[in-house]
């Protein structure tokens, strides 16, 4: 098991790599990772999932379900009772505690290491349309903005990586292949998807900016959370429902994945909580290739 995460440590620090050293321009994370997020992406969700059989698992989505809850539950205690802050910053911190990179780290992680993403949309599909509308009410409440329905009902069907996996989950309800001259350029772009997104995350990880005071244990705290906390008790939720040994090793390792992107894009939305969100995202991201390997050969 741990030797599948090699390639994912060699081009994470091979982005790192150019990222420090400046080798492919100011502007490569930026593009790389739009690049993965409106094309190589979706392309690879839709490919994998109208090839394959639609499958749910709802014991281990609901055990992730719950761990996702409580780490989420505890974050924003930590941030509003713990460290005074008010309700948007304590949104942005429990978003960080709990809401994993299913897209950019989790699919390659789940294709590389799983050998499949079957459990991993069901992962993005409850962030996206449980989660997400959640948060997103949170911190339009303490923004003083009013609530938007139609944003919210919206969202799924403006997000390109959504939408591959709506396609490609159609496609294999109904058991219908699309064309080869259509199939194969997809398939070809998506193989792309993999590479693409783990040099872009390492190009990230050296990207910086002014720590704020008390940042430091605040960004622990919620980090450890993220890749300790969180994985632990959706392990034990999949526990007490009686997941077999595969199952298991797909929730924790699903639950391990780092605090994802969108937290600081959120967070510089609304302007809360920008500088803790951006380096949780860096330090859970950075620590979470250690994390996800030992989950992995836990359970392997």
């Amino acid at each position: 098991m741990l030797a599948a995460f090699v390639p994912i440590w060699v081009l994470t620090g091979l982005g790192w790599l150019a990222g420090r050293y400046r080798l492919l321009g100011g502007d490569a994370e930026r593009v790389l990772a739009g690049f993965v997020f409106r094309l190589a992406m979706p392309a690879a969700l839709f490919t994998t999932l109208s090839r394959g059989r639609l499958v749910f698992h709802p014991g281990a989505l609901g055990a992730f379900a719950a761990g996702t809850a409580l780490t989420m539950a505890l974050g924003f205690v930590l941030c509003a009772v713990l460290l005074r802050r008010g309700l948007g910053a304590a949104t942005i911190g429990a978003m960080a505690a709990g809401y994993v990179n299913s897209a950019n780290l989790g699919i390659p992680v789940a294709l590389h290491v799983l050998g499949n993403a079957t459990f991993l949309t069901e992962v993005l599909l409850f962030q996206v349309l449980v989660v997400t509308p959640i948060i997103l009410v949170a911190l339009d409440r303490a923004a003083g903005r009013p609530l938007r329905p139609a944003t919210l009902a919206g969202m799924p069907l403006r997000n390109p990586v959504i939408a591959g996996l709506a396609l490609g989950a159609l496609c294999s309800a109904l058991h219908w292949r699309p064309p080869e001259l259509v199939a194969a350029p997809l398939a070809l772009l998506g193989a792309a998807a993999v590479p693409t997104a783990l040099v872009a995350l390492g190009l990230s990880l050296t990207s910086g900016g002014p720590r704020q005071p008390g940042e430091r244990a605040e960004v622990a705290a919620l980090s450890g959370l993220k890749l300790l906390v969180q994985p632990v008790l959706a392990g034990l939720a999949g526990w007490a429902v009686g997941l077999g040994r595969a199952d298991l090793l797909a929730l924790v390792v699903c639950a391990a994945l780092p605090t994802a992107q969108n937290t600081w894009t959120y967070a510089a939305e609304y302007g809360q909580g920008e500088s803790v969100a951006r380096r949780t995202v860096l330090v859970s991201t950075a620590l979470s290739m250690a994390t996800l390997a030992c989950a992995g050969w836990l359970l392997s």
